[in-house]
Order: structure tokens, then C-alpha cells, then sequence
């Protein structure tokens, strides 16, 4: 009987840390598709600031 029980607190637990892995899977991905989409847009205007600089630069 305690074995049945000890057995079923274990895999209810391994539940769990399968749960909360998925969970940080999720919001790593979340961070990532952000991080990405932040990247893309400012990209450009980032790219345009260094060549505005290269600009002032070389008519220096």
C-alpha cells in the first residue's frame, strides 16, 4: 500500500516538472518571437543611423 502511494506522489510530481518545462519551453519561444520581431524592425533604422554617420564622417 505505502509503495502505491509512494509510486503515485513520484509520478505526480514528474507530472509537474514535465508541466513547468513546457511552461519555460512556451515562454522562451515567447521571448525569442519577440526578440526577433524587435530585431527586424529595428534593424533598419539602426542601419540608417550608422549610415548617416559614415556620411557626416567622411565629408569631415
Amino acid at each position: 500500500m505505502f509503495r502505491q502511494v509512494r509510486r503515485a506522489t513520484r509520478t505526480l510530481h514528474e507530472e509537474q516538472e514535465g508541466a513547468a518545462m513546457t511552461e519555460y519551453a512556451i515562454v522562451v519561444a515567447g521571448i525569442a518571437v519577440v526578440a526577433i520581431v524587435a530585431v527586424q524592425l529595428l534593424g533598419q533604422a539602426i542601419v540608417g543611423v550608422f549610415t548617416d554617420i559614415v556620411t557626416a564622417l567622411t565629408a569631415i
